[in-house]
């Protein structure tokens, strides 16, 4: 489900002519390629899709279980742990840790853990749509809880 929302709210971008994928810039301004993996440089050579995928299917575990160690009640909860992995994915984990929105969800308070969810929507200085829609796809999660 986290692979899904990431997928969804990622994107694979800036495909060369012959299918590859090369970095880019992130509106917040880091290197970025593949599923929205932060690489060293632009100077980094392109990928292709198999290889974006298997780096994404590397990686999430890790913010997987950045998430679980932050708040470790959400591992009865699938859907929640999806939105705040997505979350993290996104932010990092010092950002979800020093976070109200941690403190909420700690607290199974998911009204205020959906409200504090939906301020986080600003990259490089502005509101993003984009993120916009990427919160409150995870606010659904966090709201809707079915297993």
């Amino acid at each position: 489900m986290a692979t899904a929302l990431v997928q969804r709210f990622e994107g694979c971008h800036r495909r060369m002519s012959d299918g590859r994928i090369a970095p880019y810039l992130c509106p917040a301004g880091y290197p970025t390629q593949g599923w929205g993996i932060v690489v060293p440089s632009m100077d980094v050579p392109p990928i292709t899709q198999a290889m974006a995928d298997a780096v994404l299917a590397r990686e999430l575990p890790r913010y997987l279980a950045d998430a679980l160690k932050a708040s470790p009640g959400l591992a009865a909860h699938p859907r929640r742990l999806a939105a705040i992995t997505s979350f993290v994915f996104n932010l990092g984990a010092a950002r979800y840790r020093a976070s109200t929105l941690r403190r909420r969800v700690d607290a199974a308070d998911w009204t205020g853990a959906c409200t504090e969810l939906l301020k986080w929507t600003r990259g490089g200085g502005r509101v993003l749509p984009g993120l916009v829609k990427r919160r409150e796809a995870e606010a659904l999660l966090l709201q809707v809880q079915r297993r």
